[in-house]
């Protein structure tokens, strides 16, 4: 069914103003909750899968960048990128101001700045890891893409989001432990073991969402596409998936 060109343009804005949302959305609530809690989701073997709590809904950026550089390009990634950056100092300002200021006497305090203490810790090993990774995860989608002639959208979508990922942990880790010294080690024990504990399991957790999202991300690519009426190539993949997600991408 033909639209007219404002109405299209209407649906064009809302989805990707839907997808901005959600990445900033939740780069600020990784921000604020960031290392404020570790979680154990398992273990292998002897070795203990932990997680900070802010990683838990990180995956779900890669997949709302790599959803804009599909539909709407590279430079429309890198501008929400960049927004992402802007977000992540307005927080910082906030969060500044908020203790700066005069407090309401015998009010509570302790939670609030015990948040800030945690989010000033890691906001620069935050900072530094969102700007190498998204912007490591957009050049290589489209790199993958180029490369490919723009079929395999498995390969961009898994291809540019494992590297980056292993480029935003490490740097989180590494940065959080060495600059503002927030991680949780034992001073008893040897460092760079439990660094890379840190890192791996951080990885693995982001690694095995990359790959869970990568069913989604054929889906809502083509649903994308078709509501949107944004034409794009098909794959040999993609036309193996089409019973399971509908039709393949066109």
């Amino acid at each position: 069914m033909d639209l007219p060109p404002a109405a299209l343009q209407r649906r064009r804005e809302l989805a990707f103003l839907v997808l901005a949302g959600l990445f900033l959305g939740t780069m600020g609530m990784l921000n604020i909750l960031g290392l404020t809690r570790f979680l154990r989701l398992g273990s292998i073997g002897s070795w203990p899968v932990v997680v900070a709590v802010g990683a838990l809904p990180y995956p779900v950026t890669f997949l709302c960048t790599d959803l804009i550089s599909e539909i709407w390009g590279e430079e429309r990634a890198s501008q929400l990128v960049w927004v992402g950056l802007l977000l992540n100092g307005w927080i910082v300002l906030i969060l500044w101001l908020g203790g700066l200021l005069p407090g309401l006497p015998g009010a509570p305090e302790s939670t609030f700045f015990a948040v800030q203490d945690l989010a000033f810790g890691a906001v620069g090993a935050s900072m530094v890891a969102y700007m190498a990774a998204q912007f490591t995860d957009v050049r290589l989608f489209h790199f993958w893409k180029r490369v490919s002639g723009g079929r395999a959208l498995w390969l961009r979508n898994n291809g540019s989001t494992l590297v980056s990922q292993l480029v935003d942990t490490s740097a989180v880790v590494l940065i959080s432990h060495y600059a503002a010294h927030v991680l949780p080690v034992k001073p008893e024990l040897p460092v760079l073991p439990q660094l890379v504990s840190f890192i791996a399991s951080g990885y693995l957790f982001k690694v095995l969402a990359a790959l869970a999202d990568t069913l989604p991300f054929y889906w809502l690519t083509g649903w994308l596409r078709r509501w949107l009426m944004v034409p794009g190539a098909g794959s040999e993949l993609d036309s193996a998936l089409g019973p399971v997600l509908g039709s393949p991408l066109r």
